[in-house]
């Protein structure tokens, strides 16, 4: 766990596979369960997030990733008082954007992960994934949010490289927990994400009371209604703040 009792989830994933919305229903969800809990996004709706959300075309590269990256340690000092005040974060984009998008961008996966490995490190990602040619259509149908979608094939090449960051954070002893939501209703994509929080949660709480220890593997129910792996050591153990520059709004 980050800090007390909170725990931090980020939802994460290409550019039109309904991340907003998952953070969205996730947060709603986990309050019609009595659970406190608090929806953000990056970039953040601050003077910085702002820069990095609508500079995609102006900076690019390792300049980029260091926009994003501080807008993420700004964005801790939201994150950590809510963690210590034992809400769930349920953050629309985080450091799995970076190493996907700044990647994306040609900037060295060790560089992004240099710059975020001492933010607030998430107790959960979930990867929603999607089938590309879906992606596509919709996001033709919503309209490009930045360079990166307007490229021929970006959804091709975003799912690569979020496949890559999952792997990525894997090894890194993150948990990461998969969801397919090509042709699944948002309703239940959420509810899948709220069943993997409400089991994390309660771990955490019975390892914290001495009677049991964090499972390190897990299985929570997928978009699909198949087993989806959540994976990792505990997480939690950076101490900066947090701020994923997705270089997008979604």
């Amino acid at each position: 766990m980050t800090a007390g009792r909170g725990l931090l989830v980020a939802i994460e994933g290409p550019g039109g596979v309904g991340k907003s919305t998952a953070t969205a229903l996730v947060t709603r969800l986990l309050k019609s369960e009595g659970l406190p809990a608090l929806a953000t996004r990056e970039p953040t709706d601050t003077d910085l997030g702002n820069l990095a959300r609508h500079g995609t075309d102006e900076y690019q590269g390792e300049a980029m990733a260091c926009l994003i990256a501080a807008d993420r340690f700004m964005h801790g000092e939201e994150i950590r008082p809510a963690l210590e005040r034992g809400e769930i974060v349920v953050c629309d984009r985080y450091i799995a954007s970076s190493l996907a998008l700044q990647c994306m961008d040609g900037v060295d996966q060790e560089f992004v992960w240099l710059l975020n490995e001492r933010v607030i490190q998430p107790d959960l990602t979930v990867m929603v994934s999607g089938q590309p040619d879906v992606i596509e259509a919709r996001l033709a149908a919503r309209g490009a949010h930045s360079r990166y979608e307007r490229a021929d094939g970006s959804s091709h090449v975003e799912c690569a490289y979020f496949a890559e960051a999952a792997k990525f954070l894997r090894k890194k002893g993150h948990r990461v927990l998969g969801v397919d939501a090509s042709h699944v209703p948002a309703e239940e994509v959420a509810r899948s994400i709220v069943a993997a929080i409400v089991r994390l949660r309660k771990d955490h709480q019975n390892h914290d009371a001495g009677r049991a220890d964090v499972q390190l593997e897990q299985s929570v129910p997928g978009a699909r209604g198949e087993a989806a792996p959540v994976s990792g050591a505990a997480a939690g153990v950076g101490a900066g703040a947090d701020g994923d520059g997705a270089q997008r709004g979604v």
